[in-house]
């Protein structure tokens, strides 16, 4: 599972991970300079973070795991599975980034610091600003569902307000409309099983746009719509719980009674 910008594997952990661990291996990840992580040398874009996960799966011997994508991590979920098909039976996309995005959505657009000045906001005011307007970010990213009382720390939304959180999601704010131009012209190519999750009511990213259009543009994705907004793996778990184990099912249908039991 492949957390979203200024997320960390607690946005699985809160609500959805434990209900496919009863009888799935679920593999949760931080991605370089999120959660507790760390980087060492240059700051990995959405590619080359689709290598180091495509390195992780090879390292871990996982068995053409399902590989579920969050937001941002959906972005890098597909970018994996244009480079190294063979190494995944396909993808869980929940409310992903799909398309180029021209407009950097509301809650965000605090992250859209030029590079030279990034390190000196990072250090000084925005961790406390941060502080001052978690509660109405945190609001307009679940909305219209309501955050957690306790997703700031069972869901990791206190790791956001961190220098190092804020160098990670202004670099990729910035970064990510170009790789995603150069990702979506190849949509054509993609050849595992793809299926989308996305709530009607999201407020972070355009259903339409990122769900309905990209499930047109590439070769059999399926799209599902529900109730809610963009946190659907911390929101709605049941509903996307009962999604995940409907596309494992049709992955086992498809493969013939194959063993599915990594995620």
């Amino acid at each position: 599972m492949v957390h979203g910008l200024m997320g960390q594997l607690r946005n699985f952990s809160h609500s959805l991970a434990g209900r496919l661990a009863a009888d799935h291996r679920v593999v949760l990840v931080d991605r370089p300079g999120w959660g507790h992580s760390s980087i060492h040398g240059a700051r990995p874009g959405i590619v080359v973070q689709a290598k180091m996960i495509a390195a992780l799966i090879e390292q871990l011997e996982l068995d053409k795991p399902l590989l579920v994508g969050h937001s941002l991590g959906g972005a890098v979920s597909l970018a994996l599975a244009l480079d190294r098909p063979d190494l995944v039976r396909g993808l869980a996309l929940i409310a992903p980034l799909s398309q180029v995005v021209e407009t950097a959505p509301a809650p965000f657009k605090g992250l859209l610091a030029p590079p030279v000045l990034r390190p000196v906001l990072a250090w000084t005011v925005a961790v406390p600003v941060g502080l001052r307007n978690g509660p109405r970010t945190a609001a307009a990213i679940f909305a219209p569902d309501p955050v957690p009382t306790d997703f700031a720390l069972a869901g990791g939304g206190a790791l956001a307000v961190r220098p190092k959180s804020y160098m990670a999601g202004s670099f990729e704010l910035r970064t990510v409309p170009a790789e995603m131009a150069a990702l979506t012209a190849r949509y054509g190519e993609v050849r595992v099983p793809v299926a989308i999750l996305y709530g009607r009511s999201d407020a972070v990213l355009d259903p339409e746009l990122n769900g309905q259009r990209t499930a047109a543009e590439i070769p059999g994705a399926t799209i599902e719509l529900i109730d809610g907004g963009h946190m659907l793996p911390v929101t709605r778990p049941a509903e996307t719980e009962a999604w995940l184990r409907r596309v494992l099912r049709q992955d086992l249908q498809a493969t013939g009674g194959a063993l599915t039991d990594t995620v």
